[in-house]
């Protein structure tokens, strides 16, 4: 008993974490789009002050503003007057009056130049001559079809859901329909193109339903053709002929604008379907009407029973109690909208004539109906219900002793489908339709059902089923047999549904797959983390493994906020668009990333998934791992999952020298972040549930050991690195001794240790080569006419793999003065290949390939320049070893194939870890 309580209360407790869950994603989610709202709403009002400041009244108003703050002591920027002359003196004293002037001229044209590249509309070049063509056009180019990839088989409903008894019977029946066959199925309101299309990315088939083409909808097609896919336009009403159309005489029931709108809505709709160029039709007649339309390629899938008809129709019979023959005998007519006006006209002097014929004839109406003035007389026996849900509605209709299926004779009524007969068969309850065609293929006379047309037919089968209840018990219960025998959703799929959609077929599988995660992917390259991530890519592909990537990419024209599948060397990818500027909690936990994350999980279902960096795609994505059953490994290329600045760098530019993390030095160095306990523990909750944790280097390994992590659970994959594509041309001796240094400009990696050093030094046989990343983006961001020394300085772009062996070539000695304990180094074991000398830091990744005083020179980590002096000048003193050096140390520095062959070994160790 007490076991049987403990497990009961276990099942309790797991019931409400599981309900908390989905409260909290769906709050998540909630948050997710009002966020997205809110930034639709700033982009709006940028806009309004782009235009604003473009105008001769913004002009104007600035240089008030300027000599306001002029007569106040400030400059324009609104900083004092004061501060803005002591600046420049300290600028005069330390690299000249020139210097300043450099500057100011620099920003006078800097913000000329900007205002007249927003004043410029922008332009469309060639690719060849456009640097953003590159960012753009892999992701529109034609790919493999989800099929071909080797995606889950899914098929995306895009459907207008408002009108409920339409989405039951074309959208969520076909949607159950399908799964009966083997088939994912996504529904989507077309009304939500960003899912729409996001849900696209993975199907295998798209079925549009009473979908109009609009320009949106056109969109969503074109991006269905680049993906191989031929989509599908269902309806199950002649709502897309025109002329046809307007024969329908219930529109007389509207007002003339209803009407307009409506006959306007049948061109959009004929427009879509011929877009689509496929059809899919409820009746042999809409299908014929369709094909006369120019598509050629058209099915026939009935309205049928699902399971929620089924089991509503079981339990009102099972609870149902028989009438006696005297009581009062009701027919049920469901009108739903008063546009059956018209229809009803058919029936009803037949109708009246039976009701005045047989006293015991009551008529129950549910919905809205018009009736004719001569059924004022029949007073309470006509009874009017509002219309109510399916359930309630086949409650009713089960209390009837006879129902009716009236239809004015025309194309449009012989194009609908026959659900009224279906609905008050399957509750055993007889009916009398109109002669037309859907009625005309089910109901055989006399032995399921009646068709009647004409005052007499109506009159006389009503008359017969009010007076024989055992002809009203044959008829109700033959019908059911039938409509069983031909409509249930079983029989429908199979002998109609897989006609078009077959039992998909997948391939088993024998190679380990694998989905790669990274903030950033080709063709938006940046970052070493980002390196690593396509390397590996490309040398598991190469190792007979398949792999897949989920990362982020702008936001494109037309594509709303939707997910984007495009591929890159033979590589599926599915990037999610994000801001170029995500603040720190955004970039923490992204609901949309993770809901188009999980689409792309369940589609491509690896057998694991290596994230990278993830900072701006967010944790939500380890958390849908944990759900779904996928096992996860985590590289850590940084410092991200323990410190809210990512590289431990504090504002001051200094680095942070915490081992174990702790959250009241962090506190102090970020005030406003009031989350960062909740962020330590969400990413720490997430860690412990990775399988495996690889860091690049021991060094960094070391850091997370002493956040608590355990080391059988931390190991090392060291980064592999371009090596050289040639041998390294010979130093011509005697030639001065040239430094180089890639860390830009920031303190953190050791830029003003450089200038403060070299302008100490006396000595001029030196040259120094800069990089200057920002060169290659169209702009020069460094200046060194101010710089007082003895030597030469050069400032080069940044090297591409292209260039990388050039740029190597032109020094003899990389400078690595970086102020934080790096993960790794990449650019310190690209120049160690090729026999150029490491003056770096340590401790720190950046370290471990350098032997002091055999391939480099190792100095403290302490911030000041005279280790960095004394390193520099030892090396100026003894020039000439430099004539004929080469590392000796080579061969023990790693490489993307070794690095590769490791993680796949990783890989597959976790795989059969969880497998087993």
């Amino acid at each position: 008993m007490t076991d049987k309580l403990s497990r009961d209360i276990l099942e309790q407790r797991l019931r409400n974490a599981e309900a908390l869950l989905e409260c909290y994603r769906a709050t998540s989610v909630i948050h997710s789009i009002r966020a997205d709202v809110h930034a639709a709403e700033a982009e709006s009002v940028r806009h309004l002050l782009f235009n604003w400041n473009q105008s001769g009244f913004s002009r104007l108003a600035r240089m008030v503003r300027a000599v306001w703050l002029l007569r106040r002591g400030h400059v324009a920027g609104g900083v004092s007057a004061q501060t803005a002359v002591r600046r420049a003196k300290e600028i005069v004293k330390k690299d000249g009056l020139g210097s300043l002037y450099r500057r100011v001229r620099r920003r006078i044209d800097a913000n000329v130049e900007r205002r007249r590249q927003k004043k410029q509309p922008p332009v469309l070049q060639p690719a060849n001559q456009n640097p953003e063509a590159a960012l753009v056009s892999p992701y529109r180019r034609s790919v493999q079809t989800a099929r071909e990839a080797g995606l889950s088989p899914k098929v995306v409903i895009v459907a207008e859901l408002s009108i409920p008894q339409c989405a039951k019977y074309r959208v969520w029946q076909k949607k159950e329909e399908l799964e009966t066959l083997g088939w994912n199925v996504e529904v989507i309101n077309w009304h939500d193109p960003q899912a729409a299309l996001s849900a696209m990315q993975t199907a295998w088939e798209v079925i549009f339903y009473r979908v109009p083409a609009v320009q949106v909808i056109k969109d969503i097609i074109e991006e269905a053709t680049r993906f191989g896919i031929s989509p599908w336009w269902e309806v199950d009403d002649l709502i897309f002929d025109l002329e046809l159309y307007s024969q329908n005489s219930n529109l007389l029931t509207l007002s003339k604008t209803e009407q307009e709108d409506l006959l306007h809505g049948a061109q959009l709709y004929r427009d879509c379907l011929q877009l689509c160029g496929r059809g899919i039709a409820s009746t042999q007649v809409l299908a014929d009407i369709m094909q006369q339309a120019g598509v050629k390629d058209v099915c026939v899938i009935e309205n049928a029973l699902d399971k929620e008809t089924l089991a509503i129709a079981d339990s009102i019979l099972h609870r149902h109690n028989k009438k006696s023959s005297d009581d009062d005998i009701f027919i049920v007519y469901g009108s739903g909208t008063r546009t059956h006006d018209k229809d009803f006209v058919e029936c009803a002097p037949g109708l009246l004539a039976a009701m005045e014929a047989e006293p015991r004839l009551r008529l129950r109406i549910i919905g809205e109906l018009t009736l004719p003035e001569a059924f004022a007389a029949l007073g309470a026996r006509v009874e009017y219900l509002d219309g109510r849900d399916y359930a309630g509605y086949m409650a009713v209709l089960a209390e009837a002793d006879i129902a009716i299926a009236p239809l004015e004779t025309s194309i449009f009524n012989d194009a609908k489908s026959n659900i009224k007969f279906l609905e008050a068969a399957i509750l055993n309850v007889p009916s009398v339709c109109s002669p037309c065609a859907t009625f005309r293929d089910v109901v055989e006379e006399g032995r399921n059902g009646f068709l009647a047309e004409g005052t007499v037919g109506w009159r006389d089968a009503l008359l017969a089923l009010a007076h024989d209840p055992a002809l009203r018990q044959r008829l109700g219960e033959q019908a059911r047999q039938d409509v069983l025998a031909r409509y249930q959703p079983e029989a429908i799929a199979r002998k109609q549904v897989a006609q078009r959609f077959p039992p998909p077929k997948t391939e088993s599988r024998d190679r380990l797959r694998v989905m790669g995660v990274n903030i950033f992917f080709m063709p938006r390259s940046f970052g070493g983390a980002t390196l690593v991530a396509e390397e590996m890519a490309r040398h598991l592909l190469q190792e007979n493994v398949e792999v897949g990537i989920y990362t982020s990419c702008l936001p494109q024209p037309g594509l709303f906020s939707s997910s984007l599948r495009y591929e890159v060397e033979n590589i599926p990818v599915v990037a999610s668009p994000l801001p170029v500027h995500m603040d720190p909690i955004a970039g923490l936990d992204n609901p949309r990333c993770t809901a188009q994350f999980v689409s792309w999980l369940k589609a491509y279902q690896p057998d694991v998934v290596h994230f990278h960096s993830i900072q701006g795609l967010g944790v939500g994505l380890l958390q849908a791992c944990v759900e779904h059953g996928v096992p996860f490994v985590v590289t850590l290329h940084d410092a991200w999952w323990l410190c809210e600045r990512q590289f431990m760098v504090k504002a001051n530019g200094h680095y942070c020298f915490q081992r174990r993390i702790d959250l009241k030095v962090c506190r102090a160095c970020a005030p406003g972040a009031i989350h960062l306990e909740m962020r330590q523990n969400m990413l720490t909750s997430m860690l412990d549930q990775a399988t495996l944790l690889l860091s690049p280097s021991e060094s960094h390994r070391a850091l997370y050991l002493a956040n608590g992590y355990a080391p059988d659970k931390v190991k090392v994959n060291r980064n592999g690195f371009s090596w050289p594509k040639k041998p390294r041309a010979p130093r011509v001796p005697g030639t001065p001794l040239r430094f180089g240094f890639v860390g830009g400009q920031e303190a953190v990696k050791g830029f003003p240790l450089v200038r403060e050093t070299f302008e100490k030094m006396e000595r001029g046989d030196w040259e120094l080569v800069l990089i200057d990343n920002t060169i290659n983006l169209g702009y020069a961001s460094m200046d060194v006419s101010g710089w007082k020394v003895n030597g030469k300085i050069t400032i080069q772009p940044a090297y591409g793999d292209t260039t990388r062996d050039a740029f190597f070539e032109s020094i003899d000695v990389l400078l690595f003065p970086s102020q934080w304990m790096e993960s790794y180094g990449l650019t310190v074991r690209e120049a160690l290949a090729r026999d150029v000398w490491v003056i770096s830091t340590a401790p720190g990744g950046q370290a471990e390939d350098i032997v002091d005083g055999v391939n480099g020179t190792l100095i403290p980590l302490n911030g000041q320049p005279e280790p960095l002096q004394a390193a520099v000048e030892a090396l100026l003193a003894q020039a000439d070893r430099f004539d004929d050096y080469v590392n000796p140390l080579k061969d023990h520095l790693p490489t993307f194939e070794g690095q590769a062959k490791e993680l796949e070994m990783f890989l597959q160790s976790v795989v059969s870890e969880n497998t087993h």
